[in-house]
């Protein structure tokens, strides 16, 4: 063999090479991402921030007085992440009535960083999720 037929056969060898690093790291991420998935869907939003417990939820999200009248009182735990996705496409969360359904889906929309329940709301916003 000559020098030219040595070196492509080291460059084949080399493409083999990396195709098979490339093929295990994708075995590797795909049940790393299928458990990251499973566990954004089993995050949890309070509602109100743990901060702000004892205030309602106004129609448009915003928290208010305990008692204002056409607020909701806080769901008595905390959301989970896959009830809070289904809701955020148009369906009730369970055990509330629509109206209260949509100011809890409102208050999550206002969430900020920092706030309780914005990690796990952010993650339910990824594509794919």
């Amino acid at each position: 063999m000559d020098d030219t037929e040595d070196s492509k056969i080291a460059t084949r060898r080399a493409v083999l090479r990396l195709g098979a690093v490339g093929a295990t790291a994708i075995v590797t991420i795909r049940p790393a991402l299928a458990q990251t998935a499973t566990s954004v869907l089993n995050c949890q939003i309070p509602v109100p921030d743990p901060s702000r417990s004892g205030q309602y939820v106004a129609a448009d999200g915003s928290l208010v007085r305990a008692g204002t009248a056409g607020a909701f009182a806080p769901p008595g735990r905390p959301l989970k992440g896959e009830d809070v996705k289904a809701a955020l496409r148009g369906r009730s969360l369970p055990g509330t009535d629509p109206e209260a359904s949509r100011a809890y889906t409102n208050y999550i929309r206002r969430l900020q960083h920092g706030q309780s329940g914005f990690t796990c709301y952010a993650s339910l916003q990824m594509p794919g999720r």
